[in-house]
């Protein structure tokens, strides 16, 4: 299994500190060969994550309205890469925000 289906696996069911975990060192590769689009791409998902449990497990809401803006800051890039199974990563983009919208009454 590859580190993004763990991590969709996790955000399905609400282990948003886990999914943190799960793309950091594809993210950290990344960063170190230099390919900044993808680590940044990578970045927002990790940041998303982390945003969501911030305010689900850790009940800091405002270290939430902190945190999400970069993922939405680093979301474009998704359209920008190209990682093995691209539609993992969208799903992956598209389930974050469906978890905040059932989290978060905004």
């Amino acid at each position: 299994m590859e580190a993004i289906d763990k991590f969709i696996k996790a955000i399905e069911e609400h282990n948003f500190i886990q999914a943190h975990e799960l793309l950091e060192e594809d993210w950290k590769e990344y960063k170190k060969q230099g390919l900044k689009k993808e680590a940044k791409a990578l970045q927002g998902l990790i940041n998303a994550a982390t945003a969501l449990a911030l305010f689900y497990n850790k009940k800091r809401p405002e270290g939430f309205k902190k945190v999400w803006p970069v993922y939405i800051k680093y979301k474009p890039l998704l359209k920008q890469v190209s990682f093995k199974n691209m539609p993992k990563y969208y799903y992956a983009s598209i389930l974050l925000e469906e978890k905040k919208e059932e989290l978060i009454n905004f």
